[in-house]
């Protein structure tokens, strides 16, 4: 089994918010796979079913709001009787451009509290990836407005044209165990690799 957590906050008030990126990611995703959400309540998510190559995938959207994602992802690895390591986290990141996927293994929290919030709760050994959501406004926005406010029209389009057809690609070679450790630009196909 593997589990594809998404870190975001749950209700209307935070629908298309770049914080909830991976969200919208796990959303496009499970509509791919005609995959239905419903809620769990001992696992405070929002849980899709599916399979790929024969392996049960769980595509988690965590509502205990993005700071403490880990309390859902603890009880599900406890429950499932999974590894850290078979846990897949999307997640925005402001340290990236608009428009670039990192993958990448165990690491610090870099200061996102719900990163922080997993490797309290479930350790390191999961792997992220990394949703670029920086703009030159960001560089001038407080953080949280930025990460807060939703994102336009043609950020959007972007999205949903580039950045999640990848992450359609990247999930299922998690499942498989042929994860590339890669960076990804929207503009272009690869960049450089990310350790």
């Amino acid at each position: 089994m593997k589990i594809i957590l998404a870190q975001g906050n749950p209700g209307r008030e935070y629908e298309n918010t770049r914080h909830n990126v991976g969200f919208l990611a796990i959303d496009e995703f499970a509509n791919r796979h005609d995959a239905t959400f419903q809620y769990k309540d001992k696992f405070k998510a929002e849980i899709a079913e599916l399979a790929y190559d024969n392996q049960e995938i769980l595509l988690v959207k965590p509502t205990t709001f993005y700071n403490e994602t880990g309390l859902s992802a603890r009880s599900l690895i406890d429950f499932y009787k999974v590894e850290p390591a078979d846990v897949l986290v999307i997640h925005d990141e402001l340290a990236l451009p608009f428009g670039t996927i990192r993958i990448r293994g165990k690491g610090s929290d870099a200061g996102n509290n719900g990163i922080k919030s997993l490797n309290a709760h479930i350790g390191q050994e999961y792997v992220r990836v990394r949703i670029g959501i920086a703009n030159d406004i960001s560089e001038r926005a407080d953080a949280m407005n930025f990460v807060l406010a939703r994102f336009s029209a043609e950020d959007h389009a972007i999205l949903k044209d580039r950045i999640f057809p990848k992450i359609a690609e990247i999930i299922p070679s998690f499942c498989l165990g042929t994860i590339n450790f890669t960076s990804y630009v929207a503009s272009q196909s690869i960049s450089d690799t990310d350790s």
